[in-house]
C-alpha cells in the first residue's frame, strides 16, 4: 500500500509524502487503523482507518484520532500508545508525557485518558509496543503490557485502579552481535531492547507472556501472574525465562502475536518472512516454520496482530524501515503494505500443523 494521507486534519504543518511511513495495523469488523508516526515533518495524521475490503488498491488513509500504537480488546475499545514525542529522525521533541487513550470503536469518542507517571519514564525511553490483557468476555481485570525498547523496561498498567508499575530485567537488553543488521544491501545498526510481546493460550487462571528483544535471536516468557502484581517488581528475576534455542545469526524479530490455537506467527525482519511456531512444542528451530517470504513484497515486516474475528486473520505491515530512515525509499516503487493471511490455512504444510 502507497503511503497516502490525502485529507487534512486541523494541525499546522504542510503534507510531505516522503515522511509518511505506516507503521502499526489494528483491525475491528469492517475497518483497518493505520498508524503513520510523525517522525519526520510534513505528517498530517498519526492513525487512520481504511475499510477492509477497499474500493482501490491504495486507498486514501481517512485520519482517526490522533495517536501512533494501539491494540483493539475484543470488547470493542482501542488502547492507544501516544508517545508524545514528534520528529523522532529528525530533531526530536517532546510535547507530553507518553500517554495511554482507551477509545470506544463504536463510537469513536476517546473514554479515558491515562499519562504514565514521570517515574517509569526514563531519559531517551522509547516506548514501542503496547500488548492488551483481558480475561473475560467483559473485559474486566484488564492490564496493559508497555515496551520500552531503548531504556529495557515492561511497564505494567491496570486498568481497575489506573496504575502503573515497572519491570527492569537483564533479558529485555540487546544482543551486541543482533544489533548489525544489513537488508538488501543497507547496512546499519540498531540496539533496541524488548519490543515484539504476545500473550499465549489462557489455562488454569493464567497465561504466558512471550517477549523478545528487537535485536536479538532468542525468545523469553514470563507468567503474566507475575508481571501483573507490583509487589513482584523487586523480587521477580528468577521468573522470565529463556524458552530454547536461538533463530540464528539473522533471527531478528519485530512483532508476534498467538492465535487461538495457540500458534505464534513472528516477523522475521531480516530474511523477508513470516514464521510459525506452535507453542505447545518446543522452542527450538526444528519446530520453527516459515509460512510466507518474498523479497519484494515482505521487505522488513514490521507490526503484526490478529484480529477477533471467526475466523481469525493476521495481519501484517510491510515497510521498509530502515530505508525510510535513511532517506532511500523510492517513491516509484509500492513501499508500504498491508497483507493478512488465515494462520490456520498458512501453516498447513509446516511443522506448526497440530
Amino acid at each position: 500500500m502507497l503511503p497516502m494521507a490525502a485529507a487534512s486534519v486541523a494541525i499546522d504543518t504542510k503534507f510531505i509524502q516522503p515522511n509518511v511511513i505506516i507503521l502499526g495495523v489494528e483491525r475491528w469488523k469492517d475497518r483497518v487503523f493505520i498508524s503513520t508516526p510523525r517522525w519526520k515533518k510534513g505528517v498530517p495524521a498519526s492513525l487512520s482507518a481504511l475499510p477492509v475490503v477497499p474500493a482501490t488498491d491504495s486507498p486514501p488513509l481517512k485520519p482517526y484520532p490522533d495517536w501512533e500504537w494501539h491494540n483493539a480488546d475484543h470488547c470493542g475499545v482501542m488502547w492507544i500508545l501516544d508517545s508524545g514525542q514528534v520528529e523522532a529522525f529528525e530533531t526530536p521533541r517532546q510535547l507530553c508525557p507518553p500517554t495511554i487513550y482507551a477509545v470506544d470503536l463504536e463510537t469513536n469518542a476517546v473514554i479515558a485518558r491515562y499519562p504514565i507517571p514521570a517515574e517509569h519514564v526514563l531519559q531517551n525511553s522509547l516506548i514501542t509496543n503496547i500488548v492488551v490483557d483481558s480475561r473475560d468476555a467483559r473485559c474486566r481485570d484488564l492490564h496493559v503490557y508497555i515496551a520500552d525498547a531503548r531504556r529495557f523496561g515492561l511497564i505494567v498498567f491496570r486498568a481497575a485502579d489506573a496504575s502503573f508499575w515497572r519491570f527492569n530485567h537483564y533479558t529485555f537488553y540487546p544482543e551486541p552481535l543482533l544489533s548489525n543488521y544489513t537488508l538488501h544491501g543497507v547496512n546499519y545498526q540498531w540496539s533496541d531492547g524488548i519490543f515484539g510481546m504476545s500473550l499465549g493460550k489462557f489455562h488454569q487462571g493464567d497465561r504466558p507472556l512471550y517477549y523478545h528483544s528487537m535485536s536479538s535471536n532468542l525468545e523469553f516468557v514470563v507468567s503474566t501472574s507475575v508481571i501483573r502484581n507490583s509487589s513482584r517488581v523487586d523480587n521477580a528475576e528468577g521468573e522470565f525465562k529463556l524458552l530454547g534455542e536461538n533463530r540464528g545469526p539473522i533471527g531478528q524479530v519485530s512483532a508476534a502475536a498467538v492465535d487461538r490455537n495457540g500458534v505464534m506467527i513472528f516477523n522475521l525482519v531480516s530474511k523477508d518472512s513470516i514464521g510459525c511456531w506452535d507453542t505447545r512444542k518446543p522452542y527450538s528451530n526444528a519446530n520453527l516454520g516459515i509460512i510466507a517470504q518474498s523479497n519484494r513484497t515482505l521487505v522488513f515486516p514490521n507490526d503484526l496482530r490478529i484480529d477477533h474475528e471467526v475466523p481469525q486473520m493476521a495481519w501484517i505491515i510491510t515497510n521498509k524501515l530502515p530505508f525510510y530512515q535513511f532517506n532511500l525509499i523510492n517513491p516509484d516503487e509500492y513501499n508500504y503494505r498491508v497483507l493478512y493471511l488465515n494462520p490456520a490455512i498458512a501453516i498447513e504444510e509446516t511443522v506448526c500443523n497440530f
